[in-house]
């Protein structure tokens, strides 16, 4: 009888190891995926006008500020790849734009990073002028943590700062589709890879880990 008992616990572990390893994959890839059919139709249409870039800005402001929160604060691995694969993401959306965009300009006038041009911000025509500014950018925040990385307000403020960061997600592409007057262009992903789908499996696993750690 305990044998039994035993067995069964064994294998409710393994079910939950098993569940565990798969909620930490959605929760690692899953904040890319609703990117993917929006990458297809860039492709497929050679347009970028319904996707604002912007959108890509916030993002990897926001996950570079939450990779060097887990260096004050750590927290799961687990939300550290995530942070990784969406930054890796975000510079392939904007590489593809540039590449589309620099196929369709009809002028030969390039607007670069060096132009100091606040207009053109995050307008820029060559993909190495991005990459170049969020390398200055993580520089910035690393000599800054490490300067303060002693100080709990800091840590925490960068914290609020990434989370404020990544709320604030929509309104790049709200002012885009206004701006346009329409969506045409901004591929809508599948219901089960939008993002509250995608949130509500990572809380539910976030609560079932803090569970099991109590």
């Amino acid at each position: 009888m305990d044998a039994e008992v035993v067995l069964q616990e064994e294998d409710m572990e393994g079910s939950w190891t098993l569940l565990s390893w798969l909620a930490s994959f959605v929760m690692v890839f899953g904040g890319a995926l609703p990117y993917v059919p929006q990458y297809q139709e860039i492709q497929k249409s050679s347009n970028t006008e319904g996707f604002s870039t912007r959108v890509c800005l916030v993002l990897l402001i926001a996950n570079i500020l939450r990779i060097f929160f887990w260096i004050g604060k750590q927290f799961e691995l687990t939300l550290l790849l995530q942070s990784v694969v969406m930054i890796l993401t975000m510079f392939a959306m904007l590489h593809l734009c540039c590449t589309v965009q620099n196929a369709n300009r009809v002028s030969t006038k390039q607007h670069r990073l060096s132009d100091l041009n606040l207009h053109y911000f995050w307008k820029w025509s060559a993909f190495e002028d991005y990459l170049l500014f969020c390398f200055g950018f993580t520089v910035v925040c690393a000599v800054i943590t490490l300067l303060l990385l002693d100080s709990v307000v800091f840590v925490e403020t960068l914290g609020s700062l990434a989370v404020m960061f990544e709320a604030m997600l929509g309104v790049p592409q709200l002012l885009q589709n206004f701006h346009n007057r329409s969506t045409k262009g901004m591929r809508s992903p599948p219901p089960d890879l939008r993002p509250p789908c995608y949130g509500k499996v990572c809380e539910c696993e976030r609560r079932r880990r803090e569970r099991v750690t109590l």
